[in-house]
Parts: structure tokens; C-alpha cells; sequence
């Protein structure tokens, strides 16, 4: 396998542009873009909130790992994972074992201000989404740190932040070993 058909994975926090870096990846990459949370919708053919409420978030986990496991191609993709996508044990292994895994990273501040007015994650739909949100943030950062580089996306430009992480993708796809 060449190193430009490997698969990059962009892990991280919601709200640190992980789609929209995503995007531009895989145009320039000649890739497929893949959006693991739209993927699971179509799969399930309901969105992610619902199920969340329908089904709890444990099964929605259990979908991502299948996901993982077996719901797209093995070499050729640009994957944006759901932020929640590495928390369970065993995820994040999985994902090295199938391409390079790259982690967007944002401050608080600025996720809040890029995602507080959204109305589909289901995570912060509860009374104080920005407390909710900051709850997470301090329980998974230490997470996401250990994912592997990570690419700051706060105050960049897009083409920017794209071309930092094509350069981590080749240092690290060059490495990788199946």
C-alpha cells in the first residue's frame, strides 16, 4: 500500500473543525471525505440525536465502533470522527491500527463561541449547554492530548491548518505499518 492511500483519521473535541478541515483534506488528497456521525445517520437512517434519545449513548458508541471496524473503505479516506469517538477504551488503538490519526485542537473559548448556537449535538442538549460543554472539554482534553499530534485550529486560516496536517499525514503515513 502507498503511503497516499492510507487513511487519515481527525480525532478531537466538537467544534475544532474536524468536517471542515476534513473537506479540504481530501480534495486536495484526491481522497473520499467521510463524516463518521453523517455515515452512522444514513446507516441508521435517523440523526445522531435521536439516536441518542431512542437508543443512549452507549449504543451510539457501539455504532461507531462498528463503524470503525467495518463501515468504510480501508485506504483512500479522509475521516472526521465524532468528538466522543476515542473515549471509549480500545478506540483509539483501533483507529492506529487502520491509518494515521491526527487530533484538531481548539481552546475552550473558541469552541464555545463556534458551536453555542447549534442545535445537534446532542451532548449539550441539557439547561447550561456551555457548562456542559466545559465539563467535557475538562474530562476529555487530557484524552485527545494523547491521541497523537495535534494540530491547533483556533486563529488559523483553513488552508493553513490543511497544509499543517498534510505534512504530519506524510511524516507519519510514511511510517505506518499495518
Amino acid at each position: 500500500m502507498t503511503v497516499a492511500a492510507i487513511n487519515l483519521y481527525l480525532v478531537g473535541f466538537m467544534g475544532t473543525g474536524k468536517s471542515t478541515v476534513g473537506r479540504q483534506l481530501a480534495k486536495q488528497m484526491d481522497f473520499q471525505f467521510i463524516d463518521s456521525d453523517h455515515e452512522i445517520e444514513r446507516g441508521q437512517g435517523k440523526p445522531v440525536s435521536a439516536i441518542f434519545a431512542e437508543e443512549g449513548e452507549a449504543r451510539f458508541r457501539e455504532l461507531e465502533r462498528e463503524f470503525i471496524e467495518r463501515g468504510h473503505p480501508e485506504h483512500g479516506c479522509v475521516v472526521a470522527c465524532g468528538g466522543g469517538l476515542v473515549v471509549p477504551p480500545g478506540m483509539l488503538e483501533l483507529l492506529r491500527g487502520r491509518g494515521v490519526v491526527i487530533c484538531l485542537h481548539a481552546p475552550i473559548e473558541a469552541i464555545l463561541e463556534r458551536i453555542m448556537h447549534t442545535t445537534h449535538r446532542p451532548l449539550l442538549q441539557v439547561e447550561d449547554p456551555a457548562k456542559r460543554l466545559r465539563e467535557l472539554y475538562a474530562q476529555r482534553e487530557e484524552l485527545y492530548r494523547k491521541t497523537g499530534t495535534m494540530v491547533l485550529t483556533d486563529n488559523r486560516p483553513l488552508r493553513e491548518i490543511a497544509a499543517h496536517v498534510l505534512r504530519v499525514y506524510r511524516q507519519e503515513a510514511a511510517q505506518f505499518k499495518r
